[in-house]
Parts: C-alpha cells; structure tokens; sequence
C-alpha cells in the first residue's frame, strides 16, 4: 500500500481525520514530528531520513505542523520541506507556503504587493521607532495590535488602544510587527474565515469573539455563512498570491462595509469550520492532494459537490 506522512507534533482530531481520509482513498498514514527527521550526504542512506520511512521515502507529506524554536530549529525543519521538493516528493502545504504564511511580515507584504486589502502595517527592529509610530496611530484615533511575527491562534497579541498601553509594548525576538486594528462592523467583534483548497472556496463561517480576539481556541462561536462572490474573490487572491494548495483566510469587514485580509494561514485548524458545515474537510483536502500530486481520482468531489 502507498504511504503518506502527516509531519505533527499532536495528531489530535485533525490527524485522526486525515488518516481517516487518506485510509478511503488507499492510502496508509504515519504521523511524524519534523524533529525527528535528518538530512544526509551519506551514499549508503536516503538523503532525507524519516521515522516508519527508512527503506523508501513516503508517496507524499501532508504538513501539519511545523514546531517553533531557535532560527537554526525552523530553518532545519524547512529545509527538511525544501529537500523533499526537491526530491519530487509531493509536500502540502510546500515549504515556501509555509515560509510566506507563518511569518506574518512576508505575508502582509506580498498582500499589498498584490494589491490586496489588508489593514496598515509596520515590521521593524527599533523600538523608539515602534513606539513613534504607535503614538502618531493613537494620535490619528486608530488602535493598534502587536504581534509576534511568527505565532497562532492568538498567541501573544496585544491590543494598543492608549499611550499608557505603550509601557507594555515589547519586541518579538528583537522585531515589532504593528497592525492598524480594524473595527468590524455589526454588533461586537465578529471576522471571516473562508477555507480554500485549490483556488475554490468549500466553506465559510463567522467567528464571534468574546473579545477582540476572534480565533476559536479563545473561545469564539462559529456561524455558518454562505460567502459571497466579493468574499469569495477576495479569499481566493490572498491564497493565490502567496501560492498554497489550501489556506483559512481571515477577513474583516470594517464599519463602512470594507474588507481586509488579517491573516492567511497555510496550516489552519478547521474543526470550527467543521462543526458548522456538511462538507468533509480533511476529505476534500485528502481528495486533492490525491488527484493533483498523485494522480488519483478522489472520492470527496463527489460527495461535497
């Protein structure tokens, strides 16, 4: 039987459902930490060693996760990507979605560089600076959220809304990423996050947040929601333009109607968005990684048309 990697540090529900998925489309699954991977010169050994694939390397890899650590950590766990690649190993997402996603400087960038709508930013390394830039937002009646320039799931943002709150704004590993915060428009704090495998749109659904913060590990309530053709369009470009086979992007619709790309991420969770549709994800994305690497005919086109 062919084999598929699922590179992750915590299989989870997620995992469970992808091996489930690549299990119906005759596929066997080993979930594999990219820390345990090595890279090898060595004539004797595969050039990239990976556990439960010494003999032969695996059909393709679904990533899943890429752990944190020092600069040296990630770039070896990239490189690990990058070499499969290279191999004509398919990788899903590939490395350099992966890069362009996760660091959320790059990503704002190419964004605007596309012409995209995304909200004000600033990405740099001097805190007088940082601080001026802040005071001028502040000043011009716009609130500010400090990022880490790599991170998830609302993991240390800060939202700058007065100078006093300037005494608490600290670096990410020595870099500042400041976003112009935008107010959503209805009733509390609400965005989009619209699911898309292939440059089609499966699935959308509103996060209502108990605060500012909208992400569904914090608590946020999902609602299903039909995304229009504007909706649709603008989700489409952001994945386009930073070249993935499949991202969640965030959008959030300010007061006067106008949308802006938040985020754009190459290794979303959609349990959220699972719980609110009838379509099965990891199906689609195991149906697509399927047909278009592998050369298969997938079953969950049919099911989800």
């Amino acid at each position: 039987m062919d084999r598929i990697a699922i590179f992750t540090d915590e299989p989870g529900w997620h995992g469970a459902r992808l091996r489930q998925a690549f299990v119906d489309q005759g596929y066997a699954c080993e979930y594999v930490s990219l820390t345990e991977c090595r890279l090898t010169t060595e004539s004797s050994e595969l050039p990239v060693l990976i556990p439960g694939f010494e003999q032969t390397l695996p059909d393709a890899v679904f990533v899943r996760g890429v752990p944190g650590g020092s600069l040296e950590e990630v770039v070896f766990y990239l490189d690990i990507l990058h070499a499969l690649q290279a191999l004509n190993i398919p990788v899903y997402n590939d490395g350099r979605a992966v890069e362009r996603s996760v660091d959320k400087g790059m990503t704002s960038f190419l964004l605007r560089a596309a012409g995209l709508p995304t909200p004000p930013t600033w990405v740099l390394r001097d805190r007088a600076e940082a601080l001026a830039i802040a005071e001028s937002e502040l000043r011009k009646g716009h609130h500010l959220v400090s990022k880490p320039l790599f991170g998830s799931q609302g993991e240390g943002l800060r939202r700058i809304e007065k100078m006093t709150d300037l005494f608490w704004l600290t670096s990410s590993q020595g870099i500042y990423y400041l976003q112009r915060f935008i107010e959503s428009g209805g009733q509390g704090y609400c965005d989009s996050r619209v699911f898309v495998i292939n440059g089609r749109v499966v699935g959308a659904m509103r996060r209502h947040g108990n605060s500012w913060l909208n992400n569904v590990a914090r608590g946020a309530r999902c609602e299903a929601i039909t995304a229009d053709a504007a909706l649709q369009q603008l989700a489409i470009a952001a994945v386009a333009c930073l070249d993935m086979d499949y991202a969640g992007v965030d959008i959030i619709q300010d007061r006067q109607g106008a949308c802006s790309i938040v985020e754009v991420n190459s290794i979303p969770a959609w349990k959220g968005l699972q719980s609110v549709c009838r379509i099965d994800i990891a199906a689609l994305l195991a149906t697509d990684l399927v047909d278009r690497h592998l050369g298969g005919v997938g079953k969950a086109r049919v099911r989800a048309s």
